[in-house]
Order: structure tokens, then C-alpha cells, then sequence
């Protein structure tokens, strides 16, 4: 399941106390992940970075799912997505794409859906943009896996076609 079709299912009715016009994301997985049972305690036993090392305590958590502002660092973030990966069956990377919206008020996700298990397309692109928006990005990708990289992005290296 992609997650942005988790998010719209599993969407809290509470409005965000920040006002992001943004979304909460990042705040729904943990709520989400509240709902299933699991305390932020319970869940704070498991939020570790595998990377890192960084633990994230059951606090933290809490303000995350109750969209409050926290330091966040990719430890951090890793850390949420090791507690909630397993529970809510979402990647890792659906939990950096939550926190970058939620926090810096990009949408960075597949809109292509050029993402496989070899490679994945993240684009980052204002709220509301959709595919059709985008068809200069559509091309590059298309180009892209037709291996023939634009001269502007090659920097004149033959090697890259």
C-alpha cells in the first residue's frame, strides 16, 4: 500500500494543531500505529535507528503523533519508522516521505510510479501537483531509463549515455 493511501484511509478527524495546510502524515502513522494497541511506550522500545543508533523516547512520540514541533534528525526519523514500519507495514522511506512533508512542506513522493526493487524515484514538488503537472520531470524520467541522459545533466560526459 503506498502511503499516501494509508494516510487518507487511516486520517485522523482531529485537526492539526500546527494548521499545515500540508497535512500531518508523519503525525498519522503514529496515531495509526496507537490505534493498533501498542502504546508510545511499547512503541518507543522499538523506535531505534538501525543506522544510528539514535533512540527516540516515548515523548517524542507523542508530540509527533500529536503534531507538535521536534528536533528532527534522520536518526529521529529512522527510529520512528523502526516502531512503526512492522506495525503499519510501511518502508522506511514512506516514513521519511511523511516526515519531509509534514515538517518542510514538500510532497516528495512516486508520482510516476517509476519506483521498483532496484530503484526508487522520489520527486519533490509543491502541495496539489499531480503527475500532469510535471511533464518536463515525466520526459527527464522516460529519458532517463531510455539511457539517453540530457546533455545539461550528463555535463558533456559520454560515459552517462
Amino acid at each position: 500500500m503506498r502511503l499516501f493511501e494509508f494516510c487518507n484511509k487511516n486520517r485522523s478527524d482531529s485537526v492539526s494543531e500546527t494548521g499545515t495546510p500540508y497535512g500531518t502524515p508523519f503525525g498519522d502513522l503514529l496515531r495509526a500505529a496507537n490505534k493498533t494497541g501498542l502504546s508510545y511506550r511499547k512503541l518507543a522500545e522499538r523506535a531505534v535507528d538501525p543506522e544510528t543508533g539514535v533512540e527516540v523516547g516515548y515523548t517524542t512520540l507523542h508530540r509527533i503523533a500529536q503534531d507538535k514541533p521536534i528536533m528532527l534528525e534522520p536518526g529521529v526519523v529512522g527510529a520512528v519508522a523502526a516502531a512503526v514500519g512492522s506495525v503499519l507495514d510501511v518502508t522506511e522511506r514512506d516514513v521519511r516521505t511523511a516526515a519531509s512533508q509534514q515538517y518542510c512542506g514538500l510532497v516528495a513522493d512516486d508520482p510516476f510510479e517509476a519506483s521498483n526493487d532496484e530503484a526508487t524515484v522520489v520527486v519533490v514538488h509543491a502541495p496539489g501537483m499531480k503527475r500532469k503537472d510535471m511533464p518536463k520531470v515525466e520526459e527527464l524520467l522516460r529519458r532517463y531509463a531510455a539511457g539517453e541522459l540530457p546533455e545539461e545533466l550528463s555535463g558533456g560526459d559520454e560515459t552517462s549515455n
